[in-house]
């Protein structure tokens, strides 16, 4: 019991000495968090571009492997590759709506050589950082991070209400299950005492699902049909090089890293209570576009930093790099072993809304946090105010998009963090100095 009470202060600190028997729970809690919208994009982008079953299936497994390599390596960098902070890397929506385009056009292997020549054009720009992140200031940094924590409520709803397009969407089955998943999260974090607390999401994960099952609403019928092991696929399908598809991937890319630089401060925010530092920003843009592009060989779309993990982060306080590399080994078994991730990938939607709805929360609050910190100027109010109602309000009417060309569209019309960047950017660029 002492040296439980002795450790438990190492789970809060970056470089913390735990014990493997502390960091798997704490992990698995982070893959939890993340595992459905990992291979979620995977699902959409692979239907639209008509793919079989087959391909689906290792595109699936390259997926959660690649997503455990992208975090390990966040974590234990290698040389300029990473950023040596609690960050979990995933498949990112982000891309979802530009790739059903491109893989309508060009075929899914237009899609995969885009991805391979966006990801290395963005891990070059994250190796150039010095020359242009001196103008990403910390409000504009505070409105991306509180505009993807706002862009993700939507979701963490939808989730609770059984998934996007979801036939008993809103029943009651789902609203109990949902509600239960919450009340549990909630009771254990008031009840828990010690590190303990901190394991709030896994205990309403458990609870959630556990109610799921005695509902019915398991379906257990990807468990039946899952290899027991098998080597994830290099160049399932052949990259071809289109310049339009490259360049509208490029732009998404640019989109990306944006979101990565918002969680990166974030998480240094919420978790570390400091300032990010450069060479942190840096070493998380160049895994952010080089894994990408490996992502690409294997097959499967773009990964970026996981906005969910840093709400977790946020409401958790949990640092340890050995916990989040637990969290990355659990998914690199999970790929090998593809059993396990088809147990993981058994979770009901309202099981991860109840949970993450909270987390989204923690988010939006890092946000106002980091505006908070840099000073509520006039001139700070005026960026954060404008930015945020044009990008969240603009985006929920992509209508409003229709008159600009298909490429500009394309990158903004849904996609309120890139207009929130693009209008903070403006705005800091153009309002002058002396406005207080």
């Amino acid at each position: 019991m002492s040296n439980a009470n002795t450790n438990s202060g190492e789970l809060y600190l970056l470089d913390g000495k735990i014990s493997t028997a502390q960091a798997v729970p704490f992990g698995l809690q982070h893959i939890l968090a993340m595992f459905v919208p990992n291979i979620a994009p995977i699902f959409i982008v692979g239907s639209a571009c008509k793919l079989a079953p087959n391909e689906l299936a290792f595109l699936i497994q390259a997926a959660m492997i690649i997503a455990g390599i992208g975090t390990m390596i966040q974590v234990f960098p290698i040389g300029p590759i990473g950023s040596r902070l609690p960050i979990v890397m995933g498949i990112s929506f982000t891309f979802v709506s530009c790739a059903c385009v491109i893989g309508a056009q060009y075929g899914y292997n237009g899609l995969i050589g885009a991805v391979i020549a966006g990801g290395i054009i963005e891990g070059i720009l994250g190796l150039t950082s010095k020359f242009w992140l001196k103008y990403i200031t910390r409000t504009i940094s505070a409105c991306v991070v509180t505009c993807i924590g706002f862009s993700l409520l939507p979701i963490g709803a939808a989730s609770f209400g059984g998934g996007f397009g979801a036939k008993d969407f809103g029943s009651v089955n789902n609203l109990i299950v949902g509600s239960i998943t919450l009340i549990s999260c909630l009771t254990f974090t008031v009840k828990a005492h010690g590190i303990y607390r901190q394991l709030s999401v896994l205990f309403g994960l458990t609870v959630g699902y556990i109610t799921a099952i005695c509902m019915g609403m398991v379906n257990f019928d990807l468990i039946k049909k899952a290899d027991i092991i098998a080597l994830p696929h290099v160049l399932p399908f052949a990259p071809e090089f289109n310049l339009n598809a490259i360049i509208a991937i490029t732009l998404i890319f640019m989109v990306s890293a944006t979101e990565t630089i918002g969680d990166t401060s974030a998480v240094t925010i919420s978790g570390l209570n400091r300032q990010v530092k450069e060479s942190e920003l840096s070493g998380s843009v160049v895994c952010d576009g080089f894994v990408s592009a490996l992502s690409g060989i294997f097959g499967c779309l773009p990964i970026t930093s996981f906005s969910q993990n840093v709400g977790l982060i946020a409401m958790t306080h949990v640092v340890n790099r050995r916990v989040i590399a637990a969290g990355a080994g659990i998914m690199i078994i999970a790929g090998l072993f593809p059993i396990i991730g088809a147990v993981l990938a058994t979770l009901p939607e309202p099981v991860l809304g109840g949970c993450t709805i909270m987390m989204f929360g923690n988010i939006v609050i890092s946000g106002m946090s980091m505006m908070k910190a840099d000073g509520l100027s006039a001139r700070n109010i005026t960026i954060a105010a404008l930015s945020l109602s044009i990008g969240l309000g603009f985006t929920s009417m992509p209508k409003l998009f229709d008159a600009f060309p298909a490429l500009f569209k394309t990158v903004f019309a849904e996609n309120c963090v890139a207009v929130v960047f693009l209008v903070a950017m403006i705005l800091h660029i153009t309002l002058p100095k002396d406005m207080d």
